[in-house]
């Protein structure tokens, strides 16, 4: 749907012609007039008037010739062109359509069927017939196009209205060189009137004649009409046109939509064909396009639309939207603006391309304060001899001799503009219009297709034809098939029309800049099934100047799904992907799972395979384990060389002998196994781990064992102890250290053989975690708790056979080394089992390195410390006679009472 001045008409450069006016003489002979646009005024002194305007025309005349002799002159076809606005003969006829006339009648009144009044001049019209008009002169003053054959044309007035339309429609189809209309069993053969029909301009008329035209299969290019319904070709099968269908406008404004990130809009149309279709187009082409419409309004047109714009305003402002889609025509565009004006409302509009060069919307008084206004415009060349062709016809007019006064009684189909016979050269303006500059272009391509096809019809080259229209039958039908596949090189532009009649070129994307009370259509970019848009060159409305906000809801971040509120789905919530979950596109509706053996953390966008850490030999806690090792090894090597340096002495010998020799190694061994706990991890080193670690100490608590179980032989038999001490001391603790270490090898190795590889133990893992330590797998518990209870029973077997021991009289106290180191052996691995449990897993490995060194190092201090003292302060005491008991087996004797 193309856009219609308002009221615009026809002017007279004169001072006493008002503007916009036509002159005639009353029927009676006695005076002059001149219409207006609201009035009309009985000149007092016509000569004056026609003194003025000769004085006037020879001014202008000199003025343009200073002015215009540094550009060429008119090509010489402007010599030969016809006065005749609407009718011309040819070989071939082409019929035109346009909205010539305005209604001036009250249709609610109709009676009969001639009860319609169009007596208004509507110069938007007028030039687009005149643009028909020239578009044929000057096809037939080319000689290479169609050589030899003139096109004529006949143009009729539409009134825009559906009543009006069929009368000249009728008059088209009738029998060629007839006014007979054939009622034929066979419409193959019949040549009407006309070839091609150009127009209408309304998407309202098409529906009216085009399925009657379709059956004649004659073609009707609209220069015009832009409702997507009309791409059915089962239903309007001859329908062309050469303005794009809303579709493509719609698709267009979605994009731009897109472009700057808005998404939740309000589009309003009028309540006719074209704002209906194209309102219901653009919010199921937005929807598709995740675009919220808050709020949908029709502007009415066929009565007061006052009480309906205010409710649309205020629906508007309710939804809080930032962004308005107008799809009208331009009268309800002009009262919807009016009232948006009186509010002092702001926003991005969206202007469809039926008011968005509208000269009566642009020029509305405070128009410049409704924000920002990005309009869709046909993509158009200028058309450059157009205006000085309108200027010569008018010219020509003014010297043909007029009438009195117009004749209104002649049939609309014999001269559709009666009043039109008193244009001058001052009505060219009319022509300069924007609107009508560009409309005027889609009126001259739809008639340069036609003669090109018609060309190609005819066979002809450039200088004959191979068929002569004159004495060849030609049918419409036969030219609507060339149409279909004609292609036109127009200023530029490469025409041609797709499968369903529409164009192969878009639009224009236009700013209005606003300057004082001027309005000026920038271009900002175009559309031709892909948007493209020069930012830089938009003034945005807003105090900073930044591209206005329109959202219901903010952006999410990443990794958050949006969960919709309400019914739009524009409006939502944020909501974190909790750990486990991602998003890595944002349209999902909600957060996907990891895979198996992947994990993420909160808000991610992916999924990773974990990463292991173990306690590097780096890492602070390594160290500190480390250095208590080597402080623990320290005090082994110091005990060991004390002792060796006192071998054979009365103190090593009760210690045990070459026994406690054999017990700091394994205490040492212990402390380097720790180191298996350290470093990078492996299969291997699982094995190994905690069997040695359980081992050694198991070493150690038998050679206390045999130690214990002299002590007792010595305290509770003191009858028999002389007799079999040497084989407990001898064969005996060797079988007790040997069958202790057996029992506890076996316990190792059958947790070895039921723990899992680290790799399978690896493998096995639910992943719930990003990072986190890796251990070796302590697995069965059952095998871990019976390694560790086994050593923890030697200890307490000792303990309990030497707690209760007297003490020698005068002599050194071996049972309470075995007890205080055994009990403290005890205390830490009974507290180890509760404080374990309750740690990760990195701290589990800590507490059982440090727990060993504590063990081990309590072991050394309270064995082996109390000896050593005594070895170094108090040398004088390693006799016999102080180890005697424990030597030769004399049991203690308990001191006197007093």
């Amino acid at each position: 749907m193309h856009p219609q001045p308002m009221c615009t008409a026809c002017c007279l450069a004169d001072t006493v012609l008002p503007p916009s006016g036509f002159l005639w003489r009353n029927a009676r002979g006695t005076g002059w007039y001149v219409k207006g646009n609201h009035n009309t005024s009985k000149l007092q002194d016509p000569k004056q008037y026609f003194q003025l305007r000769m004085a006037k025309e020879w001014t202008l005349l000199v003025l343009c010739g200073i002015l215009g002799s540094g550009f060429s002159r008119n090509p010489s076809w402007f010599k030969n062109i016809s006065t005749s606005f609407f009718k011309l003969p040819g070989d071939v006829l082409i019929g035109g359509l346009f909205p010539i006339n305005k209604l001036t009648s009250d249709l609610s009144k109709r009676v009969k069927p001639d009860d319609i009044e169009c007596n208004s001049i509507n110069t938007y019209g007028l030039s687009l017939a005149l643009a028909m008009k020239f578009s044929l002169d000057e096809i037939n003053s080319k000689p290479d196009l169609l050589p030899g054959i003139t096109l004529g044309f006949e143009s009729y007035d539409t009134c825009l209205q559906p009543a009006v339309i069929m009368r000249p429609v009728l008059q088209l189809l009738t029998k060629e060189s007839t006014e007979e209309l054939d009622i034929t069993c066979n419409y193959t053969d019949y040549k009407p009137r006309v070839i091609a029909i150009i127009g209408p301009n309304s998407s309202d008329l098409v529906p009216v004649i085009g399925k009657l035209i379709g059956f004649f299969l004659m073609p009707l290019i609209s220069y015009g009409a832009t409702s997507d319904m009309f791409s059915d070709k089962e239903t309007f099968p001859s329908f062309m046109r050469t303005v794009p269908s809303d579709r493509w406008q719609v698709a267009a404004m979605v994009q731009l939509l897109k472009e700057f990130g808005w998404n939740w809009v309000s589009v309003v149309g009028s309540d006719d064909e074209y704002g209906q279709k194209g309102q219901q187009q653009f919010s199921s082409m937005a929807n598709e396009e995740s675009i919220c419409v808050a709020y949908q309004g029709l502007i009415p047109v066929y009565s007061d639309p006052e009480q309906a714009v205010k409710e649309i305003l205020n629906r508007i402002v309710d939804a809080k939207v930032g962004v308005v889609v107008v799809f009208s025509l331009p009268k309800p565009a002009t009262d919807f603006f009016i009232e948006v004006i009186k509010r002092n409302m702001t926003a991005v509009w969206v202007a469809s391309t039926a008011w968005a060069l509208n000269d009566v919307v642009s020029t509305l008084p405070g128009i410049n304060s409704i924000g920002t206004v990005l309009a869709f415009a046909d993509i158009t060349r200028p058309l450059d001899l157009f205006t000085p062709y309108v200027r010569e016809l008018f010219t020509k007019m003014e010297e043909t001799p007029f009438p009195q006064q117009p004749d209104t009684e002649i049939s609309p189909l014999d001269n559709p503009c009666p009043r039109c016979s008193y244009v001058s050269q001052a009505n060219v303006s009319m022509v300069e219009i924007k609107l009508v500059q560009r409309s005027a272009f889609s009126v001259y391509t739809a008639v340069y297709c036609v003669a090109h096809a018609l060309h190609d019809l005819l066979g002809c080259n450039a200088t004959y034809c191979a068929l002569n229209p004159r004495t060849d039958n030609v049918y419409p039908w036969q030219l609507l098939r060339r149409l279909q596949k004609v292609s036109v090189d127009l200023k530029g532009i490469a025409f041609t029309f797709d499968n369903e009649g529409n164009p192969n070129f878009g639009y224009d994307v236009m700013q209005w800049n606003f300057n004082d009370t001027t309005v000026h259509f920038n271009i900002i970019g175009y559309f031709n099934q892909n948007l493209t848009i020069n930012n830089s060159n938009i003034k945005w409305h807003t105090v900073n100047g930044k591209v206005p906000m329109s959202t219901c809801s903010s952006d999410c971040g990443i990794g958050q799904v949006r969960r919709v509120k309400g019914f739009h789905s524009c409006c939502f919530d944020c909501i974190d992907c909790k750990e486990g979950t991602f998003l890595n596109n944002s349209d999902d509706i909600q957060c996907k799972p990891c895979p198996a053996g992947q994990w993420s953390t909160l808000r991610s966008t992916s999924c990773v395979y974990p990463i292991y850490t173990y306690l590097d030999w780096g890492n602070y806690e390594s160290i500190g384990l480390i250095l208590g090792g080597i402080l623990v090894l320290a005090s082994h090597v110091w005990v060991g060389a004390l002792f060796f340096k006192h071998k054979g002495t009365p103190l090593v010998k009760t210690a045990g002998g070459p026994l406690s020799g054999l017990m700091l190694l394994s205490l040492a061994g212990a402390c380097i196994s720790l180191v298996l706990f350290l470093g990078q991890p492996g299969d291997i080193m699982c094995r190994l781990q905690e069997p040695l670690n359980a081992f050694f100490p198991t070493v150690a608590l038998s050679v206390i064992l045999t130690i214990s179980l002299q002590i007792v032989c010595i305290t509770e038999f003191p009858e028999k102890s002389s007799d079999h001490l040497e084989n407990i001391r001898g064969r005996g603790s060797l079988f007790v250290i040997l069958g202790c270490c057996g029992v506890q090898a076996g316990l190792c190795g059958w947790f070895a053989q039921e723990a899992p590889f680290l790799t399978q133990y690896v493998v096995s893992l639910e992943v719930t975690y990003v990072k986190t330590f890796l251990r070796c797998p302590v697995e069965p518990m059952l095998n871990f708790g019976l390694m560790l209870g086994f050593n923890v029973v030697l200890a307490l077997v000792s303990f309990m056979a030497t707690f209760m021991a007297l003490k020698p009289p005068g002599q050194y106290n071996l049972a309470r080394d075995i007890t205080i180191s055994t009990l403290s052996y005890c205390v830490m691995w009974v507290m180890f089992i509760p404080i374990y449990t309750s740690l990760n897993d990195k701290e589990k490995s800590i507490a059982q390195v440090a727990v060993s060194l504590l063990s081990n190092l309590g072991l050394v201090v309270t064995y082996f410390y109390p000896k050593c003292q005594l070895l170094v302060k108090h040398p004088e005491l390693n006799t016999d006679d102080h180890f005697r008991t424990f030597l030769e087996g004399v049991p203690p004797t308990p001191p006197e009472e007093s």
